[in-house]
């Protein structure tokens, strides 16, 4: 097929909006021109996601959505939920082809050489026939494939490591991604490098398993660590800002935290998944730490970072979780001096340990305890932010301009509002923090020139 437009749309994380932009830059590099979704382009490409149990809701609608705006369109479907059920998703109606994890980056030569019959026009009252599987066992997914996006949003999410070896009961990430594997240090470098000199100002490390970074080569040796690549590009010249995405706390070493707090280019911002202040549970998910490590790293980054934002992801749930347990953790998050929450109510995944584990918790509970962590959260992040009223800081303001607004980030990931001047946008500001907003953002006001 050779088609002359492609449109994107991306489910789920970081390194999937990261992969994405890799893929896109593959066909224009071919000379297909890409468009906005609905502007009915000639080939679809879905990125999807697997955490979870709504994916294949999720894609019928964007593949629904597709096709309402072209009719005749050609639909791919790439990501996790292509990698674990390809057969299934080839059924869906207007699927045109199905890439699991060791075929998506060959996307745009495998559909190039794809012959493609153009459906007749009206063709949507004429079934069209399943769509073509193009997908490996995962254990074939062994390489490293490095991504970034770029030019989509102020920050660029570059992709450092893929996959994950570890064995969590609740989660189908290494089903769908493989073994944990990464580039090399000076590979990532070099990466950075090309990005400052194009501009960039802030870029946030993903990966699924960041911490993991240093599986190197076909025998994944650990050849480097996550560690040495914070400190090498700590040194490197023309970025302003670096992110750590999300990092294991286990796997979160006192290196990394010292290198952080003596940077000026990493920012005090942490993201540590929890899961779940209870010891029980955290067993019962197989996760590799205690709640005694999570509180020992938290405290350490506050040691040295008083001011640093520290978000946490939470399962609640799970199976076994009784009230007090769940209590157990709240409590434990109440008492942590952490900024805000991501929460998830806990859903069942195929092919994972976790659904035949005893002690099923109705989905009325699990929605109840959702509400209730949600609501601590709020609470803690406004604490967090109240606490930096009259804080002097800068501003990296997003390209994104709201009813006369735009937004933008501490360097501690404190959501800041202004009044829209074309002269914000993409731009770091020294501003002076305020208040609280009536929309839960903090309010500022000028106190420097623009840097």
């Amino acid at each position: 097929m050779n088609p002359q437009t492609v449109a994107f749309y991306t489910l789920g994380c970081k390194l999937n909006f990261s992969e994405t932009s890799a893929l896109g830059r593959q066909f224009e590099e071919r000379g297909v021109r890409r468009v906005e979704f609905e502007q009915g382009a000639d080939l679809y490409v879905v990125n999807t996601c697997s955490v979870t149990d709504h994916a294949d809701r999720k894609c019928r609608k964007v593949v629904q959505q597709a096709l309402k705006y072209n009719p005749q369109a050609f639909v791919a479907i790439v990501g996790c939920y292509a990698q674990l059920k390809p057969q299934e998703i080839a059924e869906i109606p207007g699927v045109g082809a199905v890439l699991g994890a060791a075929e998506k980056f060959r996307l745009a030569e495998i559909l190039t050489d794809l012959e493609i019959p153009t459906p007749p026009i009206g063709a949507e009252a004429s079934p069209r026939p399943a769509g073509r599987v193009f997908a490996s066992p995962i254990s074939e997914a062994t390489e490293f494939h490095p991504a970034q996006s770029l030019g989509e949003r102020t920050r660029t999410f570059l992709k450092v490591q893929d996959g994950c070896d570890y064995s969590c009961s609740f989660c189908t990430i290494p089903l769908a991604r493989g073994a944990s594997r990464s580039g090399s240090v000076a590979s990532v470098v070099e990466r950075v490098e090309q990005l400052a000199a194009q501009g960039v100002k802030e870029i946030v490390l993903t990966g699924v398993n960041l911490g993991d970074f240093g599986l190197q080569g076909p025998e994944r040796q650990r050849v480097e660590t996550f560690t040495q690549l914070v400190q090498a590009l700590d040194k490197v010249e023309g970025i302003r800002r670096f992110r750590i995405s999300s990092c294991e706390p286990n796997l979160l070493t006192d290196e990394v935290i010292q290198t952080v707090a003596a940077s000026q280019r990493f920012m005090p911002h942490f993201h540590l998944p929890l899961q779940s202040g209870s010891d029980k549970i955290l067993g019962l998910m197989r996760r590799r730490y205690r709640r005694a490590l999570y509180a020992d790293r938290v405290a350490r980054i506050k040691e040295l970072m008083p001011h640093a934002g520290i978000g946490v992801d939470v399962i609640v749930g799970f199976p076994g979780e009784t009230p007090a347990d769940f209590l157990e953790t709240y409590q434990f998050l109440n008492e942590l001096p952490v900024s805000y929450l991501h929460v998830f109510p806990y859903s069942e995944r195929a092919n994972t340990l976790a659904p035949a584990l005893p002690g099923r918790v109705p989905e009325r509970l699990r929605t109840e305890r959702t509400t209730q962590l949600r609501s601590l959260s709020e609470k803690k992040k406004r604490f967090f932010y109240e606490q930096h009223a009259g804080f002097e800081t800068e501003v990296l303001f997003e390209d994104d301009v709201t009813d006369g607004r735009v937004e933008g980030y501490t360097p501690n990931y404190i959501r800041v509002e202004a009044k829209y001047d074309p002269l914000l946008v993409g731009e770091i500001r020294p501003l002076r923090l305020t208040q609280v907003g009536t929309l839960g953002l903090m309010e500022a006001e000028e106190v420097g020139i623009l840097v």
